[in-house]
């Protein structure tokens, strides 16, 4: 007699009816398990993202990939969202800032997907490898300085959270009073804490941003899609900005962590500085966005013969689908974390090049880094999208921090950071009380002042 599966502990029994919760602290300690017994009764799973927020979850890769490859049937634009148009989604519930149709290529289909996401693309390419790793050097060496003479930190909150968003900031051009409010906003929206306030924070900064580039351009992305042939406005512009500046921010904060606890718990990989492949192998077993690609079927449809609705709210599992392609021993390129299809990661390849400049830096500074604490007691942030660690812990013998470099102008530091006649004035940084923000202290250690 073949055994029922048994679900993992504070599961609700997949066959009782109820769905499974993706944003407890259970699910967050071991997804994997969860996934495996989701895995058993078929390609996909209800389950509860947020309260009162149901989807349909897709465990299975192949299945996964096809949905993701069949735009014409499984569409991105939320406005298609049968629960939020009939009301049944709380306006501030903590998920929407990442479900609310924005217009941005995240979220349309078609002929302006491809305008929009062209111009991502294409702005990208014109910021070479070299310069992309000089701005994360510099702000990677800012951020160890920060911590390095006392021979402990916390990788999380010290380096990881912080690199990519100084990066971000710098690539776009981004002044210090604007770029203290984008860090507020994107840790708000993704902490799902005052998740709505957040996203009008950081839609009010990138919306002066955008102003002052109009009148100023310079050497910097922001500038780079105005000139466009795209021809984005400035509606477009600020949501593109919200969706470049956020993807650049949690998720890659949280891909540098997960590399650095994979190379932390792999002895071969840290002895060997395997940085390349620590991070496949993190893409494959703890991709910062493990449950997330929102999709809408504009008919009555099935995936993989399992039924949705029209309208109703899909998500892909990433980690689940990743998980059951990786226990087969598959091809280590192969996994969906960037996605798949149409609306696969516009920007993966910079992507990666951040995270592994990030950990290359933090090792040839620190290079013996450990972990502070035993691996099986570190801590997974609840969440429904995230792969994210509440802390990562280490020690490491203490270093003298390196004193800053001779001013040397930056394609940011260089634009007139005064505010503009006529443009609306900024609001108080939210996440300063009278003391300059991370971005401004980053700005003048940068600079020299």
């Amino acid at each position: 007699m073949t055994t029922p599966p048994t679900p993992p502990p504070g599961c609700p029994a997949h066959g009782s009816g109820r769905r499974i919760p993706l944003d407890t602290p259970e699910f967050a300690a071991d997804p994997h398990a969860y996934y495996r017994y989701m895995r058993q009764f078929g390609p996909t799973t209800p389950v509860t993202i947020a309260p009162g927020v149901d989807a349909t979850l897709v465990t299975d890769y192949s299945a996964a990939l096809d949905l993701l490859q069949n735009p014409s049937v499984f569409r991105k634009d939320s406005r298609r969202w049968r629960a939020l148009s009939e009301g049944m989604i709380s306006p501030d519930s903590p998920v929407l800032p990442l479900l609310a149709y924005r217009p941005n290529c995240m979220f349309t289909d078609g002929a302006e997907h491809l305008r929009l996401r062209q111009a991502i693309t294409e702005s990208f390419a014109r910021v070479s490898n070299s310069r992309l790793s000089r701005i994360v050097n510099q702000a990677a060496r800012f951020l160890i300085n920060q911590f390095s003479a006392r021979g402990s930190a916390d990788l999380l909150r010290d380096y990881s959270q912080q690199l990519p968003l100084y990066v971000f900031n710098e690539l776009f051009g981004c002044p210090a009073e604007i770029g203290d409010r984008v860090l507020f906003g994107i840790a708000g929206m993704f902490d799902g804490i005052n998740a709505e306030q957040a996203s009008q924070v950081l839609l009010q900064a990138v919306g002066e941003l955008v102003a002052l580039k109009r009148a100023r351009p310079g050497e910097d992305i922001t500038s780079y899609l105005m000139q466009h042939p795209a021809q984005l406005t400035d509606e477009e512009l600020a949501h593109t900005l919200v969706l470049l500046l956020g993807a650049g921010g949690e998720p890659e904060g949280n891909l540098i962590c997960n590399g650095f606890y994979t190379m932390l718990t792999n002895e071969e990989y840290a002895r060997n500085g395997q940085f390349d492949k620590a991070l496949d192998d993190t893409l494959w077993r703890n991709a910062p966005m493990f449950n997330y690609a929102p999709h809408y079927p504009v008919v009555d449809a099935d995936v993989a013969g399992d039924p949705v609705r029209a309208g109703d709210l899909v998500l892909v599992s990433f980690g689940a689908a990743n998980a059951a392609l990786a226990d087969q021993g598959a091809d280590t390129r192969g996994h969906l974390a960037w996605s798949a299809g149409p609306h696969a990661c516009p920007s993966k390849e910079p992507a990666r090049l951040i995270a592994l400049t990030g950990m290359e830096a933090l090792f040839n500074a620190l290079p013996d880094v450990e972990l502070a604490v035993p691996a099986d007691s570190l801590v997974w942030r609840p969440g429904p999208f995230n792969r994210a660690l509440a802390s990562l812990p280490v020690r490491f013998a203490a270093v003298t921090p390196r004193p800053a470099a001779q001013p040397q102008p930056t394609p940011a530091a260089r634009n007139d950071q005064a505010h503009l006649p006529g443009a609306p004035r900024p609001a108080a940084s939210p996440s300063t009380d009278g003391k300059p923000g991370r971005w401004s202290g980053f700005m003048r250690w940068l600079t020299g002042q």
